[in-house]
């Protein structure tokens, strides 16, 4: 039956793909994993493989095209066929008058009549009632959460086997991991649907277990994602072809590897059991869950229990057998999964609406330098014996933005949408954390003001903050932002801007690091700031330009006193 090849999702924000060039042509053969065609999406132009054999009926899509995602491409299916059918299932464009992706033998005429036809076909027969039926659907189930559709590695039974409710039916390949999947029903395996390497959608049938001599005909038709394989007639020769490749692949892997489920290997590496060690209760020996769980140490390998007595024999001969090493049992720990919700304050949510207005509006860059600040650091030590009030590095560096302002006005910018504004004034705000979030009192005139002033300034704002008695007019109108969180010892960040402010500057800790001064390496102080601008407002030239000044103040910190 001939299958519509759709347009694949390759990446998370892809929406359409373009048709870059196609490895094969109409009437060619193709192998499940040869390369149709490659396809560039948002982010790279991929190899777009087959994942079914059959000959290229149908090439809908010309090179260079763009199609959305699901949007049928091409059709496969078996040579001479009709691909219409599959085309008219699916939303598919049609093959262009005169394309190269036509067929060659096809005759354009007998479509009218093939279309006519199609409203007189045999209308669906009536649900039947399958709650009668001994027997019961096994679909493909989710294996993770983004799983959309799995690939049978294995099948562990074949047609007409007996199974467990607790037997590993087959082996299945997720886009995580290979896991097993368990039918959770006894009785006899009447049908398989996918083969090894084939991939089923979540949901659809894979198997259909029951009472030996059920007939499951209705069961097939009822089901909405019924694979391919559809007549029950066939599963038998399907199967059989199955169990055949099955018992070549036994055959070439039993002596390299032991026979086990994926996640009986898991548990066993997860507990420290020696896999060689396991007797395998399910068909053939194998291994399985229930066998690790029920394995206690000490006892005889299953390779040693499935042995000739003709080997065993010789080598007790000549050597008495080593005890097995004891297998490292780990402890079991079981946490608790748990966690507490609040409403969202409103101070949280004005912070979330302007500032991911400010980051997704503005278009940002960043700027950073380093600045030696031994001499601020002696400065400070300075001041502060005689000063007042202790002046802090926060302090410093306020100041020393205040002056770097008046000299670089284009920083001290505001965006007004239609409009850029050009302020005159120099108000500084400094983020100010409490525990519900983040305020911004604003340092008025810093310019004009000592250290000491400004010292206490921010000293009072940071007091009256925490304690919740700073007014609306404390916070508004900066035209400059500093966020400091050099007193955590943070080594770098960036800072998102406090619109409409043009820039902030995240100022970083001091550390204590190697430096070159005068061809020698000696002890230096560093402090890294971050300059974030609009660079609707601000270019790059003009930030490196204003942290150009603010290092030579910091470094000759006697400048911030003319």
């Amino acid at each position: 039956m001939a299958e519509v090849v759709k347009m694949p999702k390759m990446s998370d924000t892809m929406t359409d793909g373009v048709v870059a060039k196609w490895h094969k042509k109409v009437g060619d053969k193709v192998k499940s994993g040869d390369v149709l065609a490659e396809i560039e999406t948002d982010k790279a132009t991929m190899d777009f493989e087959s994942y079914q054999d059959g000959v290229l009926l149908f090439i809908g899509v010309e090179e260079g095209k763009s199609v959305p995602v699901d949007e049928v491409i091409a059709v496969l299916g078996k040579e001479g066929e009709d691909y219409k059918t599959a085309l008219t299932g699916g939303d598919a464009p049609q093959p262009p008058k005169g394309g190269a992706t036509e067929p060659v033998a096809e005759d354009k005429k007998a479509d009218k009549p093939t279309q006519d036809k199609a409203p007189a076909a045999t209308p669906a027969p009536a649900k039947v009632d399958t709650s009668s039926i001994p027997a019961t659907v096994i679909r493909m189930p989710a294996l993770s959460d983004t799983m959309t559709e799995g690939i049978i590695n294995k099948w562990n039974f074949k047609v007409g086997d007996k199974v467990k409710s607790d037997d590993s039916l087959a082996d299945v390949e997720t886009d995580k991991a290979t896991m097993e999947v368990v039918g959770y029903e006894a009785g006899t395996l009447l049908y398989i649907g996918p083969k090894e390497g084939e991939a089923a959608p979540v949901n659809g049938i894979i198997a259909i277990v029951g009472k030996e001599g059920t007939d499951i005909t209705a069961l097939l038709q009822d089901a909405p994602a019924a694979p391919a394989a559809a007549k029950p007639a066939d599963a038998a020769p399907a199967a059989a072809a199955t169990e055949e490749k099955a018992a070549e692949t036994e055959t070439t892997h039993s002596d390299s590897r032991v026979k086990a489920s994926p996640l009986a290997r898991k548990i066993a590496k997860e507990k420290g059991i020696d896999i060689n060690a396991v007797k395998g209760t399910a068909e053939g020996g194998r291994i399985v869950k229930k066998d690790i769980e029920d394995f206690k140490p000490g006892a005889t390998p299953a390779a040693a229990q499935g042995a000739p007595a003709t080997d065993s024999a010789p080598a007790a001969a000549s050597a008495p057998a080593k005890a097995a090493p004891a297998p490292v049992v780990l402890p079991t720990y079981t946490g608790v999964e748990k966690f507490t919700e609040k409403p969202v304050s409103q101070m949280r949510k004005v912070i979330a609406k302007r500032l991911s207005e400010s980051l997704f509006t503005a278009p940002h860059f960043y700027v950073t330098m380093s600045i030696d600040m031994d001499q601020a650091i002696a400065a400070r030590n300075k001041i502060n014996e005689i000063a007042p009030v202790k002046i802090s590095f926060n302090d410093f560096v306020l100041k020393a933005c205040a002056i770097a302002l008046r000299q670089h006005p284009t920083i001290n910018s505001s965006w007004l949408g239609d409009k850029i504004r050009t302020n005159e004034h120099i108000h500084i705000g400094v983020a100010v954390a409490v525990d519900e979030g983040l305020l911004v009192p604003v340092i008025r005139f810093a310019d004009g003001k000592s250290l000491s002033h400004i010292s206490v300034e921010v000293k009072d704002f940071a007091q009256r903050a925490k304690a919740k008695k700073l007014q609306p007019a404390d916070w508004e109108g900066s035209t400059f932002t500093i966020s400091n969180l050099g007193m955590f010892g943070v080594d770098e960040f960036t800072a998102i801007i406090n619109s409409p402010d043009a820039c902030i500057l995240a100022v970083s800790g001091i550390q204590a690091v190697p430096v070159v001064k005068n061809g020698a390496v000696v002890p230096g102080n560093i402090m890294k700031v971050t300059l974030s601008c609009d660079h609707r407002v601000v270019d790059g030239a003009s930030g490196a330009a204003f942290l150009q000044t603010l290092k030579s103040l910091l470094e000759e910190p006697v400048r911030l006193l003319i």
